[in-house]
């Protein structure tokens, strides 16, 4: 014989026999169970709200780290070619001067031979 889903709550008989206890005594029990379930899902869905909007800060601080390479990247390719520009400047200006302190040393010495 089913005793229905007052069954589920409580090991008693049906008819209320056996345990003296009454059946609010159960369902005050079973509401503060009902309770702190339902208060330790909250909690679990606050802390997995909060796991995600870390995440989300990371996936964003990432993004900005990856515009901020690109941006030094550029930088760095832009310097690089100065820097390049630069050597030849002054290797195009060391062989000037070389060329001119050639021809002044010859000036100097055909002033002194003559």
């Amino acid at each position: 014989m089913s005793q229905g889903p007052r069954h589920l709550m409580s090991d008693r008989p049906a008819n209320g026999a056996g345990n003296a206890e009454p059946l609010s005594v159960d369902i005050d029990a079973a509401t503060r169970r009902l309770m702190a379930a339902l208060d330790a899902l909250e909690s679990a869905v606050e802390r997995r709200r909060e796991a995600d909007r870390d995440e989300n800060e990371l996936a964003i601080r990432i993004q900005a780290l990856g515009v901020d390479r690109s941006r030094l990247a550029d930088e760095l390719d832009g310097s690089l070619v100065k820097s390049r520009r630069l050597e030849r400047t002054n290797r195009e200006i060391a062989e000037r001067l070389d060329a001119a302190i050639g021809t002044i040393r010859a000036v100097l010495d055909a002033g002194e031979t003559s």
